[in-house]
């Protein structure tokens, strides 16, 4: 491909990733005793980081960039590697580490969200003769993620990362369970028919991220999962729709090629012909894995209004309006009447703890900022949008009253888009402060773990440092078009480790600016920063 060719593609590229990347190895013992961070030029002996380390910073790709690392002994709070730690970078999705952790040192883990379905009207001989009302409460997985032992279910590359990255997969569970148990307790509670309407309240709070809704009422994400499966050579691939929700359908254009021949899909657009039909085009090899992409709503409370009927029909409940209208938002009686209407189903939420497991394990983006707008709301502000913070003075008061030093972060967003950043020794604090917390093991244990799962599941998994690093990662990866090249913008990893020595440790590893010919190149950079991680973890 020419300079030009390659320009061209880049000029287009500006991803922020959000799912598995970093890696793990080992060192020896701590040393040096100069540096020269910051100069572009090799660092060459940072005190207490081992020369494994340095050797993996000091590759060409980072030549024009900058490492900023801070690692403290949790136990005695000695600083053991200052490099410019005190300095602001970009932390991409590491700031789930800030807005998780603002929810979570507001209400702890144990705090749930109960989402009510109210009755406006009066029900006679079993017919209610008014409205069913469900009135979001941002609750992040409706039922749809919960696994036997209660605890909250993922796969690795989570399908809200499906249509940037290959490889992503489904859990086993129905995403519209919780529909379903309130249809069930809608039912037991004496209601056969609605001879009115059903309307969702999503009016708790209102917010956008990277173009899309944030919002109270969240059915599966708000995605539909189309999972393509190739047949053989020269045949149509087949494909199934998940949660199959009326209007939506599926024009599958996609076709199977043969083995070792190239995978390639196209997300799902609409139809130009019927906005609710939902094309997909591409190429699959025959026998490779199924592929997945996904479907963003626009209109989520429409599409979780026509779910809730369909779930209320497999009860036993007929609904008398069309349940592939919109939304009739604007029937809606105020919030304070709404709320003092009589509830006729409940679904209680996963434990917070559970939710930001979920958050943090695969890096969900609108699941991070549901968890501001719920901060939000709570504090009497609404409007958790761009033009109002993205509920981010509230984390803040809610770091501050914990003991953080606040100045140290300057955020815009709870997900880590651009423009937020923060110093590795401020991010180093907040480990500290939840490591002094009673939870302080289930707070670990929601960040993935090197070599385990999460968004480190694949990342050295033979490393002596795999399962005693658990970190949250962070990416932003942008074009070179001037050079036809990509960007790596950032990438950190960052959380507490036990290391080889039997040392409880917290570190944040950011590397801002790095090059590389193709996007190959930004895997590379995970298994790099990772593998500073598992040298630190070593060597101590």
């Amino acid at each position: 491909m020419s300079r030009a060719a390659a320009a061209r593609g880049l000029s287009v590229l500006t991803v922020a990733v959000t799912a598995a990347l970093v890696a793990g190895c080992t060192g020896g013992a701590p040393v040096g005793t100069t540096s020269t961070p910051g100069s572009g030029g090799a660092l060459s002996g940072v005190p207490g980081l081992p020369d494994a380390a340095l050797e993996v910073m000091n590759q060409p790709h980072y030549a024009s960039g900058r490492w900023a690392i801070s690692v403290e002994d949790l136990d005695t709070g000695e600083t053991l590697i200052d490099l410019d730690a005190d300095k602001l970078a970009e932390p991409g999705s590491f700031v789930k580490t800030y807005s998780a952790g603002a929810a979570w040192v507001k209400w702890g883990p144990d705090h749930t969200v109960t989402t009510p379905v109210k009755q406006s009207g009066n029900v006679t001989d079993g017919t209610l003769t008014g409205d069913l009302i469900l009135v979001g409460q941002g609750d992040l997985t409706m039922g749809g993620r919960t696994k036997d032992d209660g605890t909250v279910d993922f796969t690795n590359l989570d399908h809200n990362d499906a249509n940037p990255l290959p490889g992503a997969t489904l859990t086993s569970e129905d995403p519209l369970t919780g529909l379903d148990e309130l249809a069930a307790e809608v039912k037991a509670s004496g209601i056969d028919a609605v001879n009115g309407d059903v309307v969702i309240d999503d009016r708790l709070f209102a917010s956008v991220l990277q173009g899309k809704p944030v919002t109270p009422t969240i059915i599966n994400q708000n995605l539909l999962d189309v999972l393509i499966t190739p047949g053989t050579a020269g045949e149509p691939a087949t494909a199934a729709l998940t949660p199959a929700v009326a209007p939506w359908k599926l024009d599958n254009q996609v076709q199977t090629v043969a083995a070792g021949e190239k995978t390639a899909i196209s997300a799902p657009k609409p139809s130009p012909a019927d906005p609710n039909t939902l094309v997909i085009t591409g190429t699959i090899a025959q026998g490779d894995d199924p592929s997945l992409k996904v479907y963003e709503f626009e209109d989520t409370a429409s599409f979780a209004r026509t779910a809730l009927i369909e779930a209320l029909g497999r009860a036993g409940v007929t609904v008398s309006a069309s349940p592939v209208a919109a939304n009739a938002a604007g029937s809606l009686p105020d919030s304070a009447a709404v709320a003092a209407l009589p509830a006729v189903a409940e679904l209680e939420s996963l434990p917070l703890g559970e939710e930001i497991t979920y958050v943090m394990k695969i890096s969900y983006n609108r699941g991070a900022q549901t968890l501001m707008c719920r901060l939000s709301a709570d504090a009497g502000e609404p409007d958790c949008g761009p033009e109002n913070g993205m509920g981010m003075g509230v984390a803040g008061e809610s770091w501050a009253e914990a003991g953080l030093d606040v100045l140290g972060a300057s955020l815009i967003d709870g997900s880590g888009l651009e423009g937020n950043y923060i110093t590795p020794a401020n991010a180093v604090q907040i480990q500290s402060i939840m490591a002094a917390r009673p939870d302080a093991e289930r707070w670990r244990d929601t960040m993935p773990i090197l070599g385990v799962d999460g968004s480190l599941a694949a990342v050295q998994p033979d490393s002596p440092a795999a399962g005693k690093v658990f970190a949250k990662t962070g990416t932003l990866v942008n074009g070179d078009s001037f050079n036809g090249r990509v960007r790596l913008s950032t990438k950190t990893l960052g959380g507490v480790m036990e290391t080889e020595g039997g040392r409880n440790l917290a570190f944040t590893i950011i590397v801002n600016q790095g090059f590389y010919p193709t996007m190959e190149g930004v895997f590379d950079a995970n298994n790099d920063v990772g593998a500073v991680a598992a040298a630190i973890q070593q060597a101590y």
